[in-house]
């Protein structure tokens, strides 16, 4: 028997039903993924949570809400920025206010420079630990060089504009390029070899490292450890002036000197030759004046000099006087000052007579009474009275029966002479 078909009662959500159960499945399926894309409308709202959209890095009209809670957001280590590659860590969901499918962002780190700029903060943190880019041991440039070095490229634009503004500025400074790659595998090594040169030829007063603005790839060879070490040893102060003003190498914090660009370091490297001559041109003239008034000063006070020595014999009969006083009166005290010294030598004497005598009677005294001591410690003192010094044929004295064994032979000391004796057996105590 057949039976009659029911059709199966059809299913009506709620919306918010719906949107549970979409929210739920997307969670099952994604609960964690990572996707890459570009930044777009970035904001991070006044609670710490940020905001944006992800689009399709490969040109495509897709794009997805993405949410980073302020947990998440306070573990950034780049300051995101829109139009950034960036890959993102997290898992999809659903904003159930608006039903509008999100990305709830666990992580976000930057994409193709975002490895190699993990890198650079790792070098970052163990150079500072050893100390590279601590500020007490950068040294102050010196203001007025004779040569300055400078380790670039020979190609480098950057190496035509430290020399262009050398000249224009310091045009009396000698410069001294010491070659190197700034870009390649083969670029640390080199640089790191020409610092080490220049500090060990010490002809040049401050040095300059330096080259044009790139990506943070292309800057990567000054980010290198052996790198920043040449610049931290280098016995010559340096300067590094590495891209434009908003680039930042590991080079940049080792130096003793940070500059912008290679222009700058220049110019940080050397005073302004019209500016030096424009101080010394205002020294001169102040020590002109200073000449001009002393001489004024001191030809008015030989003018007055010259009114008062009109009549010397009477302007020194006064002083004549006083002299002869002066003579008198240091004879007398030279006297006074000698019979003093004749008694307190005669007293010194007399006392250093007395004190010698009461000290060696005191020696005298004390080195008696040691011979008395001594005497009377005399062992030849004490056999004298009956005793005797028992020393077995090795020169030990016996004090103790457990020394001796029978049959031993052994040397009295008496006080009228020696005798041999034997052992014959040791009694019981």
């Amino acid at each position: 028997m057949i039976e009659p078909f029911e059709p199966q009662p059809r299913v009506i959500w709620s919306v918010a039903s719906l949107v549970h159960a979409v929210a739920d499945a997307l969670a099952a399926r994604f609960s964690a993924c990572t996707v890459v894309g570009e930044l777009s409308g970035f904001t991070r709202a006044s609670s710490g949570h940020c905001y944006f959209t992800l689009k399709d890095g490969d040109g495509e009209s897709a794009s997805l809400r993405c949410a980073m809670f302020k947990r998440a957001g306070n573990l950034l280590q780049f300051l995101p920025a829109d139009g950034q590659q960036v890959q993102l860590r997290g898992r999809l969901g659903v904003y159930e206010p608006r039903g509008e499918l999100q990305f709830i962002v666990e992580s976000m780190q930057r994409s193709g420079e975002g490895a190699l700029y993990e890198k650079f903060l790792q070098l970052k943190r163990k150079l500072e630990l050893e100390g590279l880019f601590d500020a007490s041991r950068k040294r102050p440039v010196e203001p007025f060089p004779r040569r300055v070095g400078v380790v670039t490229s020979l190609s480098a634009a950057a190496l035509h504009d430290v020399i262009t503004s050398l000249q224009r500025r310091s045009p009396q400074v000698g410069v001294i390029v010491y070659p190197s790659p700034v870009q390649g595998p083969q670029a640390p090594e080199a640089l790191a070899a020409a610092i080490a040169h220049a500090g060990l030829r010490r002809e040049v007063d401050t040095l300059i490292v330096c080259r044009g603005g790139g990506s943070l790839e292309d800057l990567w060879a000054f980010n290198e450890a052996v790198v920043v070490r040449a610049i931290a040893a280098c016995p010559v102060p340096v300067i590094v002036g590495v891209g434009h003003e908003t680039d930042l190498t590991l080079a940049d914090l080792a130096a003793d000197l940070r500059a912008p660009t290679p222009t700058a370091a220049a110019e940080l490297a050397a005073p302004v030759r019209d500016e030096l001559l424009h101080t010394l041109a205002m020294w001169a003239a102040r020590v002109r004046r200073g000449l001009l008034q002393q001489l004024d000063a001191r030809a008015q006070r030989l003018d007055r000099m010259a009114l008062r020595l009109a009549r010397p014999a009477q302007a020194l009969a006064p002083h004549r006087g006083r002299l002869d006083l002066l003579a008198q009166g240091r004879r007398n005290a030279m006297a006074r000052i000698t019979e003093r010294s004749r008694e307190r030598q005669r007293l010194l004497a007399l006392r250093c007579d007395q004190a010698l005598g009461q000290t060696l009677e005191r020696m005298r005294q004390r080195a008696d009474l040691m011979a008395a001591r001594l005497h009377a410690l005399d062992p030849i003192q004490v056999i004298g009275r009956g005793y005797a010094l028992i020393q077995t044929l090795t020169a030990d004295i016996v004090v103790d029966p457990r020394q001796l064994a029978a049959g031993q032979d052994l040397k009295v000391t008496l006080a009228q002479g020696t005798v041999g004796l034997r052992v014959e057996r040791i009694l019981p105590p």
